[in-house]
């Protein structure tokens, strides 16, 4: 029987700006990566939502981005290798003894927005981030783009890796995922993003925007939690891989 992930990004919300709908999403998916502040959400929000994950038996992640809140982490910013690495080590922290305090633990760690998409290409900042990791805590696991240079790196490092496929975001040929800035990037359709996840999971396959199928070896599904009509999709994958067969579960078992 196939095993496959469901995993989200959780903890963004402050109170004027709420980006998700955490509790619904945590009815639903196996894995939460929580923000650890610097893109979203606040300390009091961010313990609520690790309190609720630890209540539901959710996997707990970080989820560490760029400072800045402004662009929601979502634009690359050039870090020297000293200020990006401290900055990850202190997200890893926070978020680390925010769960601690209410009965949880972390598992692994997925980075935000475009510190993630940066270090599955750019070999001196997925450097620097897992040297953050190694750090922190080396048996964190890194959960990362398939194809990605970051996981090649943290292997080499000695660290234990996992991959992931987005079912909100459209592909690129090469496996890549297609810009935000164009149109099309993101998905919304409940049926259809089912639909290709379900194939995913059958046959390791994912139709790129040119037509053509790309490859993809994951372990866990994402669907973004401030996507419009994120739960519903969540809900509606989770029904239809269930329905074919497929496992939800843990790609990491919760660390106690």
């Amino acid at each position: 029987m196939a095993i496959i992930d469901l995993n989200s990004d959780v903890g963004e919300n402050v109170p004027d700006r709420i980006v998700s709908d955490d509790a619904g999403m945590l009815e639903i998916v196996t894995s939460a990566n929580v923000s650890c502040g610097f893109h979203a959400g606040s300390p009091e929000g961010i313990r609520e939502t690790l309190a609720a994950a630890v209540s539901r038996g959710v996997v707990i992640g970080a989820h560490p981005g760029y400072r800045d809140e402004e662009n929601f982490g979502r634009v690359p910013v050039d870090l020297d290798s000293a200020t990006l690495q401290a900055h990850v080590e202190y997200q890893l922290g926070a978020l680390i003894g925010l769960a601690s305090a209410v009965g949880g633990r972390v598992s692994y760690v997925k980075p935000h927005g475009a510190l993630y998409n940066t270090i599955a290409r750019d070999d001196r900042q997925a450097r620097d981030v897992v040297a953050a990791i190694r750090a922190v805590d080396p048996r964190l696991v890194l959960l990362g783009l398939a194809g990605g240079v970051v996981l090649d790196v943290a292997e080499r490092a000695g660290l234990t890796v996992a991959t992931e496929a987005f079912a909100d975001r459209a592909y690129l040929p090469d496996g890549r995922l297609v810009p935000r800035s164009q149109e099309g990037a993101v998905l919304h359709d409940p049926s259809a993003v089912a639909e290709r996840m379900t194939r995913l999971a059958a046959d390791g396959l994912i139709r790129a925007v040119d037509g053509t199928d790309v490859a993809v070896s994951a372990q866990s599904i994402c669907v973004h939690g401030d996507s419009p009509g994120a739960v519903a999709m969540a809900a509606e994958i989770r029904r239809r891989l269930s329905e074919s067969g497929v496992m939800i579960a843990p790609f990491v078992e919760a660390r106690r």
